[in-house]
């Protein structure tokens, strides 16, 4: 195709309303207001097309004026918070509902009974809520058009959970909250799920990486079958006392013998369940070592290389379409904008005005920063007409962040004596002192931390540490001072370890003041009293250890260092999409859990504070080591419970209790959950890791290899950006061709 060549041509009528332009004179030859609104619905479409492209948002929506208002209003940052603010008042609706989790503790030894709030209270948040839902799914249904919304099965799974939440709604009501089961808490977290395109992509690639997963996760399952019957015919005897112990304590039946297994595999039992053999007769220490060496060395480390590679195949390919939707949004929008121009004797040239771009950029919402990089790179091609390569180039600065930070300029003053004053508190020195203070300050804490160890609290004498640590505070009071004094006010907010060491300056300064006023000053035998949990002093002491802090400034100058630190800085980032798939999976088994184990765990009778020494009871079980708060009670407590179990530290206590208290069919239920959390999160949660820190390391390596210093102008910012560097670029033809297919703008050759 000659580049002098229009690519897409527009036609009047169609599916749906279009700008219509066909050549540079299109204005003049309406004439008119019809002419000047068909040029604004141009533009109008422009700024929403790049508005998708910036967000990877899909194209295939309603482009006629009334629809974009709505489209652009849905989208701005108000009707956006409101929208999150529902799903997280949705979500926290848990805490509240009955069984409520306003209770200070959740022991059931000690816990009182909770407030629960009256029928009509949260359901009236709720209904709230749900009507919000309502209103957003109606209009996403309309902005996508009937023939597309029975397409989508996140929007036609929107509306069936809707349906369900609102059923269910009336029946409370109808039973006066008196219902055994609210079926709509378990739909909550689709709420979250369906707002996050990145979510939805995280969820997909699992679902795609599921029968990799499966196939190792049988080979697991084998591998506990074979070990299972080897250890029940190997422990079957009563030949000695240790293998009949062995036997009796972790292989008494089938059930048995496969959940020690299956804890050893996590070594969380590990070498509790091979004492008891071991002790009589150290062959048996074979047994163990070989099933650990396959099971948690081989096995469990083969699935982490699978889930990595197919997760990571399969989120490339996800990234791959939201890279092609970004260009497609671009060319879409070249493509309303491109006009002909003709010059005398000249071939006919096809591409976009500079000027029409400035205008259609005014009304795009972006950073700021990218809408200054991108005028400025239009600007430079003067009046020129831009082509769909240089189009397209422009708003590759989306694809990156500038890092270098700007700062206002330094205040000016006359006298001589302020101007070496403001040099020397603005040089990189006097940071440096800043960090020796920080350094000595640190340094007395721990030594009289190790002096005052063995010392009973009340016999304390904090005279010294008093005044020492009066003198660290009016320090850094001053370093403020002294550092707004050279780099101004401006120009101390605008570097964010400034707003953080003045911030933390203000509170030990108010922390002081209230210490002294309390307490007065220090003086031989000063030791403040304690009011309530901690006293001014101790939130004092707590406070101050916050300024260590100050020493990650030195990490940007150690390269190494400086690539770890920035892989958890990304990490930090683009945990939104990996933590929003973790809160639901969390809640979804709190609200299980709940329902499946609320009041199992209870106290016995006569015995509510039972002590470790307690013979009645088995060491190391759920009531010897007082683990009485780890349970279902209410949402607040059976978060922290699976918490506990997907660390796995001590699992199989959990594993042990529930089975007694509530039936042997529990451990489906805590295995299921160890599988979710700890083998597939986990590892999901390790191949993002270990992704971004190669493609940390490989671009520290391939720019030193090409300048041999490290300078990074631009640094990623999103899941998208991390992987931009190995996506492929889509090519013109499907560009074409996707726009040809456009539901609601019709674009032809």
């Amino acid at each position: 195709m000659a580049e002098s060549e229009p690519l897409l041509s527009r036609v009047r009528g169609g599916r749906g309303r279009h700008c219509g332009v066909g050549s540079p004179a299109f204005r003049g030859a309406l004439g008119g207001p019809g002419a000047e609104a068909g040029w604004d619905l141009c533009f109008d479409q422009a700024v929403v097309f790049i508005e998708d492209a910036i967000q990877y948002r899909s194209i295939n929506h309603r482009m006629d004026a009334r629809s974009m208002w709505l489209y652009r209003w849905y989208y701005s940052d108000t009707c956006q918070w409101i929208l999150s603010f529902t799903i997280f008042l949705i979500l926290c609706l848990a805490f509240i509902e009955t069984p409520s989790s306003f209770t200070s503790t959740s022991d059931v030894r000690y816990r009182m009974a909770p407030w629960n709030p009256p029928c009509g209270l949260t359901e009236g948040i709720e209904v709230l809520c749900l009507l919000v839902f309502v209103a957003d799914l109606s209009v996403k249904s309309y902005l996508v058009g009937w023939v597309q919304f029975w397409k989508n099965l996140w929007l036609l799974g929107y509306l069936l959970v809707l349906i369900v939440s609102l059923t269910d709604w009336t029946v409370s009501l109808s039973l006066v909250c008196h219902e055994p089961l609210r079926i709509r808490r378990l739909f909550r977290p689709f709420f979250l799920l369906q707002n996050s395109s990145m979510m939805k992509k995280t969820l997909k690639c699992i679902r795609w990486s599921l029968p990799e997963m499966a196939s190792v996760v049988l080979l697991l399952a084998l591998h506990l079958c074979v070990f299972t019957m080897l250890g029940m015919l190997l422990f079957a005897g009563e030949k000695d006392d240790g293998q009949d112990r062995e036997r009796l304590t972790y292989f008494r039946n089938l059930p048995e013998a496969l959940t020690s297994l299956l804890v050893l595999l996590t070594t969380a039992n590990n070498p509790d369940v091979m004492v008891p053999a071991y002790s009589k007769n150290r062959a048996y220490a074979i047994f163990f070592i070989i099933f650990t060496l396959i099971g948690s060395l081989f096995l469990m480390n083969l699935l982490t290389a699978i889930i990595y590679n197919q997760f990571r195949g399969y989120l490339m390919k996800s990234l791959q379409a939201s890279l092609f939707r970004k260009r497609l949004g671009t060319r879409a929008a070249y493509e309303v904008l491109s006009s002909t121009a003709e010059g005398d004797g000249q071939p006919r040239g096809v591409g976009v005005k500079p000027q029409d771009l400035l205008q259609v950029l005014q009304k795009v919402q972006m950073d700021r920063t990218y809408k200054q990089a991108i005028m400025e790179m239009v600007r430079s091609h003067g009046g020129s007409l831009l082509s769909a390569d240089e189009f397209q180039k422009i708003f590759n600065e989306l694809d990156k962040r500038r890092t270098k930070e700007q700062h206002p300029p330094w205040p000016q003053y006359q006298s001589p004596f302020l101007q070496s004053a403001q040099f020397l508190f603005g040089h990189l020195y006097f940071d440096y002192l800043g960090n020796l203070i920080v350094l000595a300050n640190l340094v007395s804490i721990c030594v009289f931390l190790v002096i005052d160890a063995d010392v009973v609290p009340r016999n304390r004498d904090d005279f010294v540490l008093g005044i020492l640590n009066c003198v660290f505070v009016l320090y850094y009071l001053v370093e403020m001072l002294l550092k707004v004094f050279a780099l101004g006010l401006a120009g101390y907010l605008s570097y964010p370890s400034n707003v953080f060491d003045g911030l933390v300056t203000i509170a030990l300064l108010v922390l002081e003041l209230s210490t002294l006023a309390v307490y007065r000053f220090p003086h031989p035998g000063w030791k403040p009293e304690v009011q309530g949990l901690l006293s001014l002093w101790d939130m004092l002491r707590l406070v101050n250890m916050l300024i260590v802090f100050r020493f990650l400034r030195i990490v940007p100058s150690m390269k190494l260092m400086a690539v770890v630190a920035s892989t958890i800085l990304d990490l930090i980032k683009n945990m939104r999409a990996f933590g929003g798939i973790l809160v639901v999976v969390y809640y979804v088994f709190a609200i299980i859990g709940i329902n499946l184990f609320r009041g199992v765990i209870v106290v016995p009778p006569g015995n509510g504070s039972l002590a470790p020494d307690n013979g009645s009871v088995a060491c190391g079980s759920y009531e010897q080591l007082e683990y009485w708060a780890n349970n279902f009670d209410d949402f607040a407590a059976a978060l922290v419970t699976l918490w506990n179990v997907m660390v796995v530290n001590n699992w199989q206590v959990f594993l042990d209790a529930y089975r007694r208290y509530s039936g042997p069919w529990s451990k489906i239920y805590f295995v299921m959950w160890w599988l979710v959390s700890s083998v597939i999160w986990v590892n999901l949660f390790l191949a993002l890791i270990l992704e971004n820190f190669l493609h940390k390391w490989d671009r520290r390596s391939h720019l030193q290899s090409v300048s041999g210093v490290l300078e990074t102008t631009y640094e990623m910012s999103t899941v998208e950006l991390l992987f931009r560097d190995i996506l492929e670029e889509p090519a013109e033809e499907e560009l074409v061709e996707k726009l040809k297919r456009h539901p609601h703008v019709q674009l032809c050759r």
